[in-house]
């Protein structure tokens, strides 16, 4: 049988973009090598098309975190290969990526959830200095002032020499916070959702947290953390579904 061949414009309706991302993606690695005819044609084939689909499937939005990023990279490249058993071995390590990250985002907030029905995060007794509290937490004491700075907390201070003191109460919050922001919430996020709280409505911090007020930038997936790793979840199923689909056509 004649192999028919695709034009540039082909492959970007398939996928449904430009045909300069087309020829980005080639560059890039994130399409298999393209023949050309003698005049320097591209001949993209159906196979081509898919993994264009696959890739912008992939990387239509933005990426929530490095190791994300980076599994998500290395599948697309794997299809690229022609290593389309092994990409489809990566897109399910992706996903338990995706679900890793989820697990930790949500046990952060049920810390949140449960701190703000009145379980105490920490026992310390007497208060602690700066720099004491900064080890307590494993973190530095330029974070701990620029968390202050940015409004997450009010600390106490002596009257007489002006030091901040840490109690109970702003250890546990600092845990709270230390635990959501490891967990990937920006401190926009993390602010919005305090905010609340102090203002006395302690019901739904979850969607708080979640949702950016209609006035607020948003400026990464952070800011919405939630629903980004659910997206990239279901997007994580859809690439599976389409490298089998890739793979089932291999097979005919």
């Amino acid at each position: 049988m004649t192999q028919k061949y695709l034009h540039t414009s082909d492959v970007a309706k398939a996928a449904g973009c430009h045909p300069n991302t087309v020829r980005l993606y080639e560059a890039w690695g994130f399409l298999p090598p393209v023949q050309r005819t003698k005049s320097g044609y591209r001949q993209f084939t159906e196979a081509h098309a898919d993994c264009m689909v696959l890739a912008r499937m992939a990387f239509r939005g933005p990426w929530p975190g490095r190791a994300i990023r980076r599994s998500i990279v290395a599948l697309v490249k794997q299809a690229a290969a022609g290593d389309l058993g092994g990409a489809l071995e990566a897109a399910y390590a992706h996903l338990a990526v995706v679900q890793a990250e989820r697990a930790h985002a949500e046990s952060a907030v049920r810390l949140l959830e449960r701190w703000a029905q009145g379980a105490s995060a920490d026992a310390t007794r007497a208060p602690l200095r700066i720099g004491e509290t900064a080890k307590l937490l494993g973190v530095s004491v330029d974070v701990l002032r620029n968390w202050e700075r940015n409004g997450l907390l009010n600390v106490p201070r002596d009257p007489d020499n002006g030091y901040r003191y840490y109690g109970a109460a702003e250890i546990s919050r600092l845990r709270v916070i230390r635990m959501l922001i490891r967990a990937g919430y920006s401190i926009m996020a993390i602010l919005r959702m305090l905010l609340q709280l102090d203002g006395g409505t302690a019901d739904d911090l979850r969607q708080a947290i979640d949702t950016p007020a209609p006035d607020e930038d948003v400026y990464s997936a952070a800011d919405r953390w939630l629903s980004a790793l659910a997206e990239q979840e279901q997007r994580a199923m859809d690439i599976i579904g389409h490298l089998e689909m890739m793979i089932g056509k291999q097979n005919r």
